[in-house]
């Protein structure tokens, strides 16, 4: 079976929404950040977790716990499918290969066929690798789709690759403190571009 990654590929892998046609590529951090995963027995007495500030103790977790940063993308996923009821979606759901194609490849292709890619970096998540794969897709595709792109970071995340590319390529950047801001700011998003695509700029996919 051919491994090319279409628009019609993407939406027969996903499930029945109202606008199928719409595609919303979620990219983020499959795994959360875990100190209790580097630092040592004696490092971590040394400070205990509760003397520690909030945002901090929240990289504490237990290594048993159902990882957190997954759940929130998948969260997120279902509440834009449920409102506006739009076909997002993320890169395992397509189920390509990474031996086939590459993840950074797939992910510029993703982006490529979506009507609107959000990148999301919360504080909790292992976000290197998310902006990595994303300098390489604003590389390829910042000037002819900067305009469906959408970086929404937690308050607490600070990041070079986010100033650099809103300096660069004038990208759009939002913050939220709350899930419910997450999904708000990101309902927001997809509701512009869809009616640019309809009655204004953006060519209709």
């Amino acid at each position: 079976m051919s491994q090319e990654i279409t628009r019609d590929r993407i939406r027969s892998r996903l499930g029945a929404v109202k606008h199928d046609r719409f595609l919303c590529y979620l990219m983020g951090p499959y795994k959360s950040f875990n100190l209790n995963y580097v630092l040592t027995e004696e490092q971590r007495e040394e400070t205990p977790i509760e003397e520690l500030p909030g945002p901090f103790r929240r990289l504490f977790r237990n290594r048993d716990d159902i990882d957190e940063a997954k759940a929130l993308l998948r969260r997120v996923q279902g509440s834009l499918r449920t409102e506006p009821a739009i076909n997002a979606f993320l890169a395992v759901d397509v189920d390509i290969d990474t031996e086939t194609i590459d993840a950074v490849t797939q992910s510029i292709e993703y982006a490529r066929c979506a009507n609107a890619t959000a990148f999301i970096l919360p504080f909790l998540g292992h976000n290197f690798g998310v902006g990595e794969e994303a300098g390489s897709v604003l590389e390829r595709l910042a000037e002819t789709h900067g305009e469906r792109i959408v970086f929404v970071r937690e308050s607490d995340v600070t990041s070079e690759m986010i100033r650099s590319a809103r300096r660069r390529w004038d990208l759009r950047i939002e913050t939220y403190e709350t899930e419910r801001e997450l999904i708000d700011v990101l309902r927001r998003f997809v509701l512009t571009t869809m009616n640019r695509e309809r009655f204004g700029d953006l060519a209709y996919r």
